[in-house]
């Protein structure tokens, strides 16, 4: 019992160790790059702005992209802990699942129509349309058979809507030479070149998302014992599924709308912060976004130096982190 009681301080503590650390890398986020600034120089940038290049850089270019990474691994992360629960699939996640491949491929038909007048609030509906199509989708090709979600049925329909939908798009973009260069740089998912009016039209979305995944996180600890207990202990099954639902639909719809498909960071991170936050729900959604949030803006921030003064997109970088982690869980539940 006194362990028990010790670790709800313990948890609050890695938390807030979790978010100062956070905001330290943010912070060193903003300030280097191919040229580096102080913190007297952020302050002056806000504080005393006089529209020089440097004031400039730090507004319009490495707040708004931190900023942007930031939320973008935040809303992955908790995605990827919501799916996880919902599949009762380790491996799940929006970019395993599809889901992002679908939002990908609404989003770059979207281009290839109204080209670049398409601007970043046209596509949030439509990269929430797609994300919602291809859930939608996926559940009712791994509930076939019957009538109950099957593990692996779900993760053949998953992958197998991920290949379609990017075979899809490849093929728009080949067969539309005009739309190549957008369609191109936003699907290489990226932080980079982002404004803070992108943020500020995503954001009432992942707002949402968020709410909704830390509002059923209770009820996730429940879901997670099987749907029959679930049931027997009184839960609404079929609303918390639905709500678990909505709320991976908006934080994957955003967050593709926002910065392009992003992959691995919704399968990586809430495997993590289980080791350290355990399989309570309301611990592990906050710890997951945080540690989502880290990992985006870590790894935003080395993409800058691998290859200076080029960057490598950060979706590129996920996805060399996330291939391993992915054969990892794999081969280990092979051998579990």
């Amino acid at each position: 019992m006194h362990s028990k009681r010790n670790r709800n301080p313990k948890l609050l503590a890695g938390l807030a160790t979790g978010v100062a650390v956070l905001l330290f890398v943010m912070l060193f986020s903003v300030l280097r790059g191919i040229q580096s600034f102080g913190v007297r120089e952020l302050w002056q940038a806000y504080a005393l702005f006089d529209g020089s290049n440097e004031h400039l850089l730090i507004s319009t270019v490495r707040m708004p992209r931190t900023l942007i990474a930031a939320a973008v691994g935040a809303s992955l992360a908790m995605a990827g802990v919501i799916m996880q629960v919902l599949t009762r699939n380790p491996l799940a996640s929006p970019s395993v699942f599809g889901i992002n491949a679908g939002a990908s491929l609404c989003v770059v038909a979207a281009l290839v129509l109204y080209g670049s007048s398409l601007t970043i609030g046209g596509m949030i509906p439509i990269a929430l349309a797609g994300a919602a199509v291809t859930a939608v989708i996926v559940f009712v090709l791994g509930s076939l058979g019957g009538g109950k979600l099957d593990t692996a049925r779900l993760t053949l329909a998953g992958a197998s809507i991920a290949a379609f939908s990017a075979s899809l798009t490849s093929g728009l973009i080949l067969l539309n030479g005009q739309a190549l260069e957008d369609a191109l740089f936003w699907m290489i998912g990226s932080v980079s070149g982002r404004k803070l009016e992108h943020l500020q039209q995503v954001l009432p979305y992942m707002s949402l998302g968020w709410l909704v995944a830390l509002g059923i996180g209770p009820s996730l600890n429940v879901m997670a014992l099987g749907d029959d207990n679930a049931k027997g202990l009184g839960m609404r099954l079929k609303l918390v599924q639905s709500l678990a639902a909505a709320a991976v639909i908006l934080l994957a719809g955003s967050s593709v709308a926002a910065a392009g498909p992003i992959a691995f960071v919704g399968l990586m991170v809430p495997h993590v912060c289980r080791a350290i936050a355990g399989e309570d729900h309301r611990w592990l959604l906050p710890y997951s976004a945080v540690a989502g949030a880290l990992l985006l803006v870590g790894a935003d921030l080395l993409s800058r130096f691998v290859l200076m003064p080029r960057e490598v997109p950060v979706g590129i970088a996920t996805a060399l982190l996330g291939v391993p982690f992915l054969i990892a869980i794999a081969r280990r539940r092979k051998h579990d």
